[in-house]
């Protein structure tokens, strides 16, 4: 199993996304695109394509942010999607996700900055891969935006701040808006990049304080999410091991 990473920041670290994929001993690379290291040309290699967050958005420009090309990211996710791999986006990586399919993204009702419950929708109970996550499940969040929506993908949860928080674009294609993946360590990479974080603790509902923040146990949402990886490289496996022959 070739995994490849897109990390956009170093403070958006891959978290438990990265410690699963160690664990089990799978092949491992990255676009660590802050650093300008190049995205791959082709699909070929890449088995699930895991793009991670960021404070862009799929509009912000090459000028803007010299070191982030969403045309390129999207380019490639339309590859991996035309090829039959798994992808999973977080966050922006959602976003782009649905950009790529000409869902354009979209301002969230609310700012949610901390851990707040998702709930599945009856597509998501239904949904083999994530329907262990329980009716509901508190996960972290750190976001303004949500994912687009194609005429065909399934709202699988949603939240009180947010009404699309994971979405199936497609078989082996999901769009996180929340984050699973955080770790008190990458919670505290995040609160340092963050401006004002006390201030809006007091202005918006669903932003929590750094302090509430880093005393949370992150055990939880992490092993759903492991749980969540093993039945995707599960359910890919037969193509997998068909490309394999």
């Amino acid at each position: 199993m070739n995994i490849h990473f897109i990390q956009h920041e170093v403070f958006e670290a891959p978290g438990a996304y990265l410690k699963w994929a160690e664990q089990k001993g799978y092949q491992i690379t990255f676009s660590k695109v802050y650093e300008f290291q190049p995205l791959p040309d082709a699909a070929a290699h890449i088995d699930l394509l895991i793009i991670l967050g960021g404070p862009q958005s799929p509009d912000t420009s090459v000028l803007q942010c010299p070191h982030f090309n969403a045309e390129a990211e999207m380019n490639l996710i339309r590859k991996c999607i035309q090829a039959k791999k798994a992808i999973v986006g977080v966050c922006l990586g959602s976003q782009l996700i649905g950009q790529s399919l000409n869902a354009p993204y979209a301002h969230s009702p609310e700012k949610e900055i901390g851990n707040f419950s998702i709930a599945l929708t009856e597509a998501g109970k239904q949904d083999e891969n994530i329907s262990h996550f329980g009716p509901v499940l508190t996960v972290g969040h750190w976001h303004n935006d949500m994912p687009g929506l194609t005429d065909d993908c399934e709202i699988l949860a949603i939240s009180e701040g947010c009404p699309r928080q994971i979405i199936k674009y497609a078989d082996y294609v999901y769009g996180f808006q929340c984050h699973m993946e955080l770790t008190k360590e990458v919670v505290a990479l995040l609160i340092e990049n963050e401006d004002d974080l006390k201030e809006k603790s007091r202005k918006h509902t669903f932003v929590q304080s750094p302090e509430k923040m880093l005393g949370y146990d992150y055990g939880e949402m992490n092993n759903k999410l492991f749980v969540f990886l093993d039945k995707l490289v599960a359910a890919f496996q037969p193509i997998l091991n068909t490309r394999q022959r």
